[in-house]
């Protein structure tokens, strides 16, 4: 077989090979929004509200996450008689602890600003992902915590990149994993969302989350809130 038709298959054979890749990804990602209510459903979500705690050492910290689509998202922290917050938007992240002995609020650390400001798309990051600037390539599939995931690799237009991890019998979110540079050191930020429960107007929502911090659990869900857009600034 002469060696420029050897050539012509192998490209045939790299092509191929490249669409079945992606029109996979997109059945999962098609898979993935369906299990979370649908596009059209999604669509229609424009704010929420969660209301929920954890136990660290024995000590309760009562939580609440307030999100406006696309605007900003606040988190609301009570512990040992002090009030602390975190807030992210489109340009700023903003974190306030005295509970640490922090004085006064100070600007969240550039990569995980980034990392946190994809949540701030309520809709989800894979619906209508191409017109977003999204680019998933699947890695195939990992087993992680027992549980058989597809693992989606997400670069954003900004150029940061997430994991997640998609439960292939559920097809719902179950883990998300992202890089991040702190002090010159790169450590692995994670969140896992487990216990997903559907809201009475439809919404699916994961009640638990888990990260490095400890495992968080909410009893109040609140969708498409009246959300004052100051309480971002």
């Amino acid at each position: 077989m002469k060696p420029i038709v050897i050539f012509g298959i192998f490209i045939m054979i790299l092509v191929f090979a490249q669409a079945a890749q992606a029109q996979t990804v997109d059945d999962i990602i098609e898979k993935h929004i369906a299990a979370m209510g649908g596009k059209d459903k999604l669509a229609t979500l424009n704010s929420f509200r969660m209301e929920g705690g954890m136990t660290v050492q024995g000590t309760d910290v009562a939580i609440t996450i307030t999100k406006l689509n696309g605007v900003g998202a606040r988190t609301e922290i009570s512990v040992a008689g002090t009030e602390n917050y975190r807030v992210v938007t489109a340009t700023k992240g903003i974190v306030f602890m005295p509970v640490f002995g922090q004085s006064s609020p100070e600007d969240m650390p550039a990569d995980q600003l980034k990392s946190e400001q994809v949540f701030l798309d309520l809709h989800g990051v894979f619906v209508n992902y191409k017109e977003k600037g999204i680019q998933p390539a699947l890695g195939g599939k990992e087993t992680v915590d027992g549980m058989e995931c597809y693992k989606i690799k997400v670069t954003f237009k900004e150029g940061n990149v997430t994991n997640f991890f998609i439960d292939t019998k559920t097809y719902r979110l179950y883990k998300t994993t992202t890089t991040l540079n702190a002090n010159g050191e790169a450590t692995e930020s994670f969140t896992i969302y487990t216990n997903y429960k559907q809201t009475p107007d439809g919404y699916w929502f994961a009640y638990t989350t888990a990260n490095s911090r400890g495992q968080t659990d909410f009893d109040k869900v609140e969708t498409n809130i009246k959300v004052d857009p100051n309480i971002f600034n």
